[in-house]
């Protein structure tokens, strides 16, 4: 009985060491598989001809969406406050209108170019940020098209949404479009200095533009103030009256 309970005992135990030894080796084989895939992962990028126009194609159509047209559509709009003419400023609304629109077409040829073409595991912030950015970038103008009527309480937070939505997008397309330079360089090992260079020039260039648009609208109200005191004073001195130097008439003292 004794050697029974023995012999059911180290069964037991030899099925639990089995059962251990074959845990251990399917988690080994699968923590194997793993680092395979992350070394995959941070593999080179082998470039083939039709890739590598691919890739250009894709990051030519990010920058010229959120890194150009977006922001100036946004310059545009903002000038249009400073114009006094309507005419010109229904040109300058139909054509960030049309810029907007044109920069979200090209966004969505990018979406669908990077989907069907490229590894969609959106294991980067690349891929990540891009994904977010493309929801945004079709949300924007839907919230154009929903603008209130003028004098309607819902216009000034339409106006606060509307504005700052369209500056996330801008600066994350950017943002995104140096991360994707550098992924590029890192997946490729090929260099992507002049490619940066060029995308801060403009960027430092519509920027500057952006910031120097505020101190215009200063310089212009400071211009009219200026020139309406000018024409206040002018008014006033017309219209004191004037009294010549010498209008007495002399008196002759007779002897």
């Amino acid at each position: 009985m004794l050697l029974l309970g023995r012999k059911s005992l180290l069964a037991a135990v030899s099925g639990c060491v089995i059962l251990l030894l074959a845990s251990s080796i399917h988690g080994a084989s699968d923590s194997l598989e793993g680092l395979n895939q992350s070394y995959k992962s941070v593999q080179p990028l082998e470039l083939t001809p039709k890739l590598s126009l691919q890739l250009k194609l894709h990051a030519f159509l990010l920058w010229s969406s959120v890194g150009f047209l977006m922001p100036i559509g946004v310059l545009l709009i903002r000038f249009s406050s400073n114009v006094k003419s309507a005419k010109a400023v229904r040109v300058l609304f139909y054509c960030h209108v049309a810029a907007q629109v044109a920069g979200v077409a090209l966004a969505t040829a990018a979406a669908a170019l990077s989907i069907t073409n490229f590894e969609n595991a959106f294991n980067n912030t690349h891929q990540r940020i891009g994904v977010a950015l493309y929801g945004l970038v079709w949300l924007q103008p839907l919230i154009g098209f929903l603008r209130p009527d003028r004098g309607v309480k819902a216009r000034s937070v339409w106006y606060l949404a509307h504005w700052l939505l369209g500056v996330v997008v801008c600066v994350a397309g950017v943002a995104n479009v140096y991360i994707g330079l550098h992924t590029y360089r890192e997946r490729t090992g090929r260099s992507v200095g002049l490619w940066t260079a060029l995308l801060t020039a403009e960027v430092s260039a519509v920027a500057l533009a952006y910031l120097l648009q505020d101190r215009w609208n200063h310089i212009v109200r400071q211009e009219e103030a200026a020139t309406g005191e000018e024409r206040r004073s002018e008014t006033e001195t017309s219209e004191e009256p004037s009294y010549p130097a010498n209008d007495h008439k002399e008196v002759a003292v007779m002897p």
